[in-house]
């Protein structure tokens, strides 16, 4: 009986595991997928950058820092989580220029949805927009999960 038992449990282990020895490199591939936020956040932008911290206590304050900044075309803003986080930065659709949705589609990797941006949950977690071919005026946008608390930015473009 100690033999079945025992004989059951290996069987179980074994097909658990798999059953089949992978190599390192595949092990490795497996467990980091190719297309991740932070793959893609590592290439550094070709123009100026401008930082924007999000900060908050995670209850009752929620800011960024600037809330109103001046940019030429082309300026990638850098987004950087300080604090009180999950943050996100989101456009209002009807609060941008005309013709500004296609540019900000295209500066905005891996959105969430039609001009959010992902979650950035980590301390010094970034998240770049890019505002190359945007057109001159005025971006009006938010963070979704602290909009109550009033988490506000506008960004003019020149």
């Amino acid at each position: 009986m100690r033999f079945t038992q025992f004989s059951t449990l290996v069987a179980f282990a074994v097909v658990a595991c798999g059953g089949e020895k992978k190599s390192a490199a595949s092990e490795a591939e497996a467990a980091t997928p190719a297309n991740t936020p932070a793959a893609a956040a590592t290439a550094e932008p070709a123009g100026a950058v401008v930082e924007v911290k999000m900060t908050g206590n995670g209850t009752s304050m929620a800011a960024f820092e600037p809330a109103k900044l001046t940019i030429k075309t082309g300026t990638t803003v850098r987004f950087i989580n300080v604090s009180g986080g999950p943050h996100d930065v989101a456009f209002y659709g009807d609060s941008i220029p005309k013709g500004a949705a296609e540019a900000l589609k295209k500066g905005m990797p891996n959105p969430m949805s039609d001009l959010t941006g992902p979650f950035v949950t980590q301390p010094n977690e970034k998240y770049d927009v890019s505002f190359a071919g945007a057109p001159a005026g005025v971006y009006k946008g938010y963070c979704l999960p602290h909009v109550a608390l009033g988490m506000h930015i506008a960004i003019t473009v020149q």
